[in-house]
Order: C-alpha cells, then structure tokens, then sequence
C-alpha cells in the first residue's frame, strides 16, 4: 500500500506536487505556532479570540516567503544537504516577519520565549519534512528505472574500492543513477577502516568474500583516479580471485574536462594489467623530427599509423600527410584529427588532456591535413607526393601484419612490406627527405613466418641504403623494432573481448605462449624519440618490460567480466578457454634482437642494436629474384630468397598461399 502511495506520487504533475507541498506548509506553520505557545506555556494551549488571526498569519506569511525563496522548485527525491541552508534562511526570514507582525499588532500577553520557538519548531518540520521525503520517494523512484514510462527493474549491488574524494562523489553520483546501488567502501588505510560515509562502512579487502557473499555484489567500482599504473595493476591482481566484473572510473583529466562524469564507469583497461608506468617523454626529442615541419605516416589510418597522426598534431607540424590505401580509413582519420585541430582553435585541450601550447595557438590555423589515397607499391605515386609537398619527415607505418593472413597470401606482404618500403625509401632519397623512421616488429628476429621475415627484409633495404650512399645521402634511415600494442587490430585483446562477450569459449593457440605488449600511445611516442637519435641505419628496439602468458591475459580477462573459468575444477564455470594449436607461421616466443650486441640511448627505455648489414650491391640482386619469383607466384624460390637474407628464418609451415595450394589441388586431380 505504501508503495503504491509513493509511485502515486511520483507520477503526479509537478503543479500538484507544489499544491502538496504548500498545503502541508501551510500545516506546520499553524502548528509550529501552536507547538510554540504549548512548549511556553507547559501545557495543550487553546488560543484566545484576539490570538485567532496570527493562527491564520502564519501561513499567509510564509508560503509567500519560502516561494521566494525557491522551496517548491526543488525535486524533492534529488535535494540535498547544502539545501538545508536555503531552509535555514527561509525559515529565519518568515520567523523575523512573524515577530514584527506580532509587535505591530498589539497582542499582550504572548511571551518573547515563543518567537524562538516558533522558529525552531517551523525550520525542523520544514527541513525535516524535505529529508524524509528524499528517503521515502528516492528508492522508489530508481526502482521504477527514473521515472514515466520507464519499465522497473532492480539495482546492482556493488561495492567501492577507494574511500577518498574521489569514491565518495562516485557513492553519491550512483545514489541517483538506475544501475548500481553502494553498498560499502574497500579501502586500504587502517585509519579509514571501521568508519562510516554517506552511511557506507568502510571495510578492508579481507572483508569483500563476506560483503560478495552477504550482498550478492555484482561489481567492484574502483574509484582512484589519480592511482599510476603500478598500482592498479597490484589492486586488480588482488581482486582476480572473485568473481565480480571489475570497473572504473575514468581519469581525473578527463572528469575536469567535462568529457565525462564522475559515474561514467568504464571497463579496467587493459593497460593496467601491464603494471608499468609509461617514462615521461623527452620533449626535444619530440619536437626534432616534427615541429614546423612537413610529416607524413604511410598507413595512417592504421593502429599505430593513427596514433603516430594524433601524437604528431600535437608537436605542431607545419602540414601532416595521411597516407592510407583504405579509404574508410583514411576518412575516419582526417576527421578525427581535424576535430583535434577545432579545439586547439578554440583554445581548449586536446582530448586525451593534453593542453595547447601556449603562445602556439593560432598556428593550429596553420597546421595543413593532407589526406592522400594510394598504396605504398606505387613508386610513382610516393615519389611526386614527396616532391609535391617536400616531405622532411616520413613514418613508414604502411604493412601488412597480421601473422595467419599473411601466411595465407605471402606474395602480397613481399610486394607491400618489401618493394613498397624501398619504393618510399627511394622516394624519400630522391626528395632529400630528412628523415625516415620504419616501423618495425619483433617478428622480424629469428622469424618463423613470412610476415616477420618480409619485415626483416624491409630493415635490410634501410641497412643497405644507408651505408650504400653513407656520404652524400641526405636522408637519415632509422628503424624501431617492438613487440605487440594493446588492442590493435587483430590482436588477442580485442578477440578476447568479444569471445568473452559472446559467452566462450575463449581460444588460446598454446598454453605456453608468451608475448611482450606495450599500448599503443607509449609506443608512438618512442617511436617518435627514437626516430630522432638515429645517425643512419640504425635498429632501435624498445624495453617491452616483463613478457606475458597469453592464457593468463585470457583468464584475468575473464575473472575482471566477473565470470568463472569453466574447466575439469570448475564444471559449473562460464568461460571455457580452449587451445586450439599454433597456427601457421606463429612462434611460442618472440625476441626483439637478433644478437647480444646493444647498447643504451640517452632514452631508458630504447636501445640501440647491431645488427648484421648485407650490402647494397648483393641485395639489389637479392631483390631482383624476389620480384621475378613474386610475379611468378613462385613461393619456393621467394621462401629462398628470404633465407638466404634474413639470418634465422626457419619457416614454421608448409606454402599456405590459398592460389598456389588451389593450383597445386587441380593439377594433382
């Protein structure tokens, strides 16, 4: 019955709301008066004749007063305690109107005692009239999802990590949302512990099994915003072993932005299972390479060819090309960076928080966005860009690099990551472009595949070409070798996501599989800095930190869903994870030197390697027969044309080119 007469009046038009409202102000006014002269007087007091009409003033006088001062306009279910002053205030200024018509009135024989009384009595029946309502209408109210129309349905318990400044406006920001409902606080200081805000207790991690278990808690809301990396990443390892999907709250830049609210939750990134602080940028090194200068990216709407593009437009360019031969690609680029370019008109910071350059800023308005559409295999096409917009600086991000796909089709990758990189490097000579920064993997050592070894080649042709013409060679060639970016495309983050999505099962090629990964940003701008350091020919490698097991990426994956693990142990789990076997050309381990011999930058985290140079003369030839053998889909020659030059290439499987084996498969009947 209580709730029906709640929703009733919720769902009643605001008019008749404020008539309700008033109607019971206009109640507490004649008894506060009443209650007032009772208290005075130590008895049930019954006015007198001449006492009738300040009955029948109280009200006249305060419903006028308390509409000024905005009492009817608030929503009651959302009011808070800093209202309680605007009661305060109104309560006090129809108090002190109250007294001075009762001073001009004449009336004897009304104590001066009942004044303050009156006052007090009228400003705990209002205020406390205000809260209870809040606590009766605002359960309800999210119950029946925010309001007409909205199909009810029940709240997610979830418990908050984090009891400072930053949990305790998110317990708040949740109290009016329709999803979650807090009901504690975990966090790590023995002081906190035990204590209680906003009427949630705070209780130390040993407690959460009980809190989970007692509550049903759904989720776990971490709350530190302001926490580096290291530091997450130890809070999550901590709470794997629960069940519960694992959120968070986006970063304080972007709270104070306005980009987000306090309750935008968001799934932990990934980043932070990494456990490794990103090294604070050197700036000139930034800047050598970029600053005022003409820039282009081959592969620009790539994943890392596109973050290259969003670091680069903000070390002010003087015009920045997009080379890209996906033409979705290449639009969803220019837009994104042109909407960059619009803030930083404006004046306002960039969207990953990064603020404009002070003194700067109208050279936005200079800042030239140049997308072009072409493949990096058209010679002709990279030299007249290079000369057209005398290029200064080029990032050859432009490959193909997906391990099984290339597998698949390897004639393409030696025409695209082998002839189209000597096409732009020959272009970028030709033009006397400044400087020439390869994208580089890790497959490209000791590799088992023809990606890696495409990409190996690749480096070869930079090696050559630098020594082949070391005194009058303007362009300065330089090479930067990393392992796997976190949710590139293709990679096992973003598969994982979706299977774990879709219910499982969750597929893992080799449970003793091990990769490096490192996020995209850190890596575009090493790649950036170490561009800058190289003297020519030279191979960068990056510190990719601890490598990671594949499988245990999949399971911490799937325990921060808040899902069970379905095996022999756990019958009853959600996720299954199945091993589905190497695939072609894939490794168990990836290396990112060739040899032992490197050496340290002036950068912590990029090294420079020695790595063995075929000369030019020799490799010229060499390119010469993979051209002939590539047009001749003649794989068992490009496969020897790949051994002989890159030092370690055993290939892991047969020929899995689809044309060659469909060939073979009719010849053979």
């Amino acid at each position: 019955m209580r709730s029906h007469t709640r929703t009733w009046f919720i769902l009643l038009p605001r008019q008749k709301k404020a008539f309700i409202l008033i109607s019971a102000d206009v109640f507490f006014a004649v008894f506060a008066l009443w209650a007032a002269l009772s208290l005075r007087w130590g008895e049930l007091y019954i006015p007198k004749s001449d006492e009738w009409y300040l009955f029948a003033a109280a009200p006249v006088i305060a419903v006028p007063i308390f509409i000024k001062m905005g009492l009817y306009r608030a929503i009651i279910r959302y009011i808070e305690v800093r209202a309680l002053w605007t009661i305060i205030q109104a309560t006090t200024l129809y108090a002190l109107v109250f007294a001075f018509v009762l001073y001009e009135s004449g009336i004897k024989g009304v104590p001066r005692t009942v004044l303050p009384l009156n006052w007090l009595n009228m400003m705990l029946l209002v205020g406390s009239s205000r809260f209870f309502a809040r606590w009766w209408l605002g359960e309800l109210y999210l119950n029946l999802g925010g309001g007409r129309g909205v199909k009810s349905h029940s709240k997610k318990n979830v418990v908050i990590y984090g009891a400072g400044n930053a949990g305790v406006q998110l317990a708040s920001a949740l109290g009016y949302g329709r999803e979650f409902r807090p009901i504690a606080f975990i966090d790590d200081d023995v002081l906190l512990q035990k204590q209680k805000v906003n009427g949630l207790r705070i209780y130390p991690l040993s407690s959460l099994r009980y809190l989970i278990e007692r509550h049903q808690v759904s989720d776990i809301l971490l709350a530190m915003p302001s926490a580096n990396r290291a530091r997450k990443s130890e809070i999550i390892r901590l709470l794997e072993p629960f069940a519960v999907h694992v959120m968070s709250m986006p970063g304080l830049s972007d709270i104070a932005q306005g980009k987000v609210t306090v309750d935008a939750l968001q799934e932990v990134d990934i980043a932070d299972l990494l456990g490794r602080d990103a090294v604070a940028p050197d700036q000139s090194l930034l800047h050598a390479n970029i600053a005022g200068k003409v820039v282009m990216v081959t592969g620009a709407g790539g994943s890392i060819g596109s973050e290259l593009c969003r670091q680069i437009i903000r070390l002010q360019p003087n015009s920045l090309i997009l080379f890209e031969i996906s033409e979705f690609a290449l639009y969803a680029i220019e837009k994104e960076l042109q909407h960059l370019l619009t803030k930083r008109r404006a004046g306002s910071q960039l969207a990953d928080g990064i603020p404009a350059i002070p003194g700067d800023i109208n050279n936005a308005e200079e800042i030239k966005l140049i997308p072009v559409l072409g493949s990096v295999t058209n010679a002709k096409r990279c030299e007249k860009i290079c000369n057209t917009f005398k290029v200064q600086t080029i990032y050859h991000a432009a490959a193909y690099k997906h391990v099984p796909m290339v597998e698949r089709n390897p004639g393409e990758a030696v025409w695209n990551n082998i002839f189209g990189t000597l096409h732009v490097a020959q272009a970028a000579i030709k033009a006397d472009v400044e400087t020439f920064v390869l994208i580089s993997t890790d497959k490209a050592v000791r590799p088992t595949n023809t990606m890696g070894a495409t990409k190996r080649f690749a480096e070869l042709i930079l090696q050559a070409l630098s020594l082949n013409a070391v005194n009058n060679l303007r362009t300065r060639f330089t090479m930067v070798r990393f392992g796997n970016v976190l949710g590139s495309s293709g990679s096992v983050v973003p598969l994982f996501k979706e299977q774990i999505a879709r219910g499982g099962p969750v597929t893992v090629t080799d449970e003793r599989i091990i990769r490096y990964f490192m996020t995209i940003p850190e890596a575009s701008q090493l790649v950036i800095q170490a561009g800058a350091m190289g003297h020519g020919g030279d191979v960068f490698v990056l510190d990719m930190g601890e490598p990671i097991r594949i499988v245990d990426l999949a399971k911490r994956m799937i325990h921060l869903s808040g899902l069970e693990i379905k095996d022999a142990e756990h019958p009853d789990g959600d996720i299954e994870i199945s091993y589905t076997g190497l695939r072609p050309g894939e490794k168990l381990y990836e290396e990112l030197l060739i040899g032992d011999n490197v050496s340290k930058t002036d950068h912590a985290r990029i090294m420079r390697a020695q790595e063995l140079v075929i000369p030019w003369a020799e490799l010229e030839k060499m390119l010469a027969t993979l051209e002939q053998a590539t047009e001749d889909d003649d794989f068992e020659r490009v496969r020897g044309v790949l051994a002989d030059a890159v030092t370690g290439f055993i290939p892991q499987c047969e020929i899995e080119d689809v044309l060659w084996k469909e060939d073979r498969r009719l010849v053979n009947g």
